[in-house]
C-alpha cells in the first residue's frame, strides 16, 4: 500500500499520480461498504441501497494487492535502471513484504487486545489482506530475483509474460485446492493461508488466502512492467489504450468461458474460485486503472486538490485507523442501530477524518525529511 517512488527517468512523480488515485479510490469504496456494513440496522440492511453498498465492496482488496504489484514493478525498474544488483532488490522488496506481514499479525493481536471480550483468540491467525499483500510482496520479490538475470529488454519481456503466467497458474490451481485437493493435512492455521478454511469445515470466501488473491499481485507486476517498459514511456497514451483494449477482450473471454458447455472442474464456483471470475476481475481493475491515467492526465484528477490522491499516499494508516472508528471500540456510531442517513453522516465524519489525518502524516513526513536533510548540510 506504500505510494509508488519516483523512477530514475526523472519524470515528475505527478506522473503516476494515477497509481495513487486508485488506490484512494479503494480507500472510498472501503469506507463506506464498512461503515454501512457495522452501523446499518437490520432492516436497513435489507434495503437495494445495502446490497449495491456491499457490491462496491469487493473493489478495494483487489485493488490494493493489483496496485501493489504496479508498485513493485516500478520500484524494481527504478533500482535496476540504477545499476542496483538482483540481489539488493529482492532483499529491498523481500523486507517491505515481511514488513507489512508483521503489520498485518500486529494488527489482529491489536483488535484481539483491545475486543478480547468479544473475540476469540483465533482471529490473531486469521488470514487478512495485510497479511496477504504481505506474502504477495514477498513472492514477488522472489519472482523480480529469479526473472532479472539478463539484460534489460529480455527482462521486462519475460517479467511480463512471467507475471501473466503464476497470475494464471494461480487461478487455475485455486478451484482444486479450494475442493479436491484441499491441504487438510496441514495444521488450519497454515492451510488457511491456502485456502482460507479458518476454523471452519470449508474454507471461507471472506478470507485473504494465496489461492487467489496472490493471483491479483501477479497480474499486477506484469502490468506495472508493461507501463514501464520503454514503449509504455515513449508512447504512454498509446500504450493504456492498448491495455484498455485487451482489458475489453479479456472481459468478453471471461464471459464466453463461462457460458462454455466444458466444464475442467469437479466442483465450480464462479463467484469465489473460477478463473473465469478471476479474468473478469482482472479486467476490470486495468479498466479502472486506465481511466484514472486519462482522469488524472487529462480530466479533473489532478486539479487542485485531490483527497483520493491524498489517500492513497497514505492508505495503509487511514486502512488501520478507520477500523477502529467504524468496527472497534471506538466507533462513532452505534453498531446495527443507524438508519442509512446517519450511517451516511457517520460516512462523511470517517473521510474527513481520514484525509486530515493522511494529510498531517504526509506533512509530519515532510517537516522529518527536511530536518534530517538540513541535519546533513549542516
Amino acid at each position: 500500500m506504500a505510494s509508488p517512488i519516483q523512477p530514475r527517468n526523472k519524470i515528475a512523480t505527478s506522473r503516476f499520480a494515477y497509481i495513487d488515485w486508485m488506490r484512494g479510490l479503494a480507500c472510498v469504496l472501503m469506507f463506506q461498504t464498512h461503515c454501512y456494513d457495522s452501523w446499518l440496522s437490520p432492516e436497513a440492511r435489507q434495503s437495494r441501497f445495502f446490497m449495491w453498498s456491499q457490491t462496491g465492496g469487493m473493489l478495494p482488496a483487489p485493488i490494493f494487492i493489483f496496485v501493489a504489484g504496479i508498485s513493485v514493478a516500478l520500484i524494481t525498474v527504478r533500482l535496476r535502471e540504477k545499476g542496483i544488483h538482483r540481489n539488493s532488490i529482492a532483499r529491498q522488496t523481500i523486507l517491505r513484504g515481511a514488513q507489512i506481514f508483521g503489520l498485518g499479525l500486529l494488527f489482529r493481536i491489536q483488535e484481539y487486545l483491545i475486543g478480547y471480550r468479544w473475540v476469540p483468540w483465533t482471529d490473531i491467525l486469521r488470514v487478512d489482506v495485510l497479511n496477504i499483500l504481505g506474502i504477495s510482496i514477498m513472492l514477488m520479490g522472489i519472482f523480480a530475483w529469479i526473472t532479472g538475470n539478463n539484460s534489460e529488454d529480455k527482462i521486462d519481456s519475460r517479467q511480463i509474460a512471467g507475471g501473466i503466467s503464476v497470475a494464471a497458474l494461480i487461478a487455475t490451481i485455486t478451484p482444486l485446492v479450494w475442493t479436491t485437493h484441499r491441504l487438510r493435512f496441514l495444521p488450519w492455521p497454515i492451510e488457511s493461508y491456502f485456502d482460507g478454511v479458518h476454523i471452519f469445515a470449508e474454507p471461507q470466501s471472506w478470507l485473504f488466502p494465496i489461492f487467489p488473491w496472490t493471483a491479483f499481485a501477479f497480474a499486477g507486476l506484469a502490468v506495472g512492467f508493461y507501463l514501464f517498459s520503454d514503449f509504455a514511456k515513449r508512447q504512454t497514451a498509446l500504450a493504456f489504450l492498448f491495455l484498455g483494449a485487451a482489458a475489453i477482450f479479456a472481459g468478453i473471454v471471461s464471459m464466453i468461458l463461462d457460458r462454455s458447455a466444458v466444464k475442467l472442474y469437479p466442483v465450480y464456483d464462479y463467484w469465489h474460485t473460477s478463473p473465469n471470475y478471476f479474468l473478469l476481475r482482472c479486467a476490470l481493475l486495468i479498466i479502472i486503472l486506465c481511466l484514472a491515467y486519462f482522469w488524472c492526465r487529462w480530466g479533473a484528477g489532478e486539479k487542485g486538490f485531490s483527497p483520493l490522491i491524498q489517500l492513497g499516499r497514505t492508505s495503509l494508516l487511514v486502512y488501520w485507523v478507520h477500523i477502529e472508528f467504524v468496527y472497534g471500540l471506538l466507533s462513532i456510531l452505534p453498531k446495527k442501530r443507524c438508519s442509512i442517513p446517519l450511517a451516511t453522516v457517520g460516512l462523511v465524519i470517517i473521510f474527513v477524518s481520514m484525509v486530515a489525518l493522511s494529510l498531517a502524516r504526509t506533512s509530519w513526513k515532510l517537516k522529518a525529511s527536511r530536518k534530517r536533510s538540513g541535519a546533513v548540510a549542516g
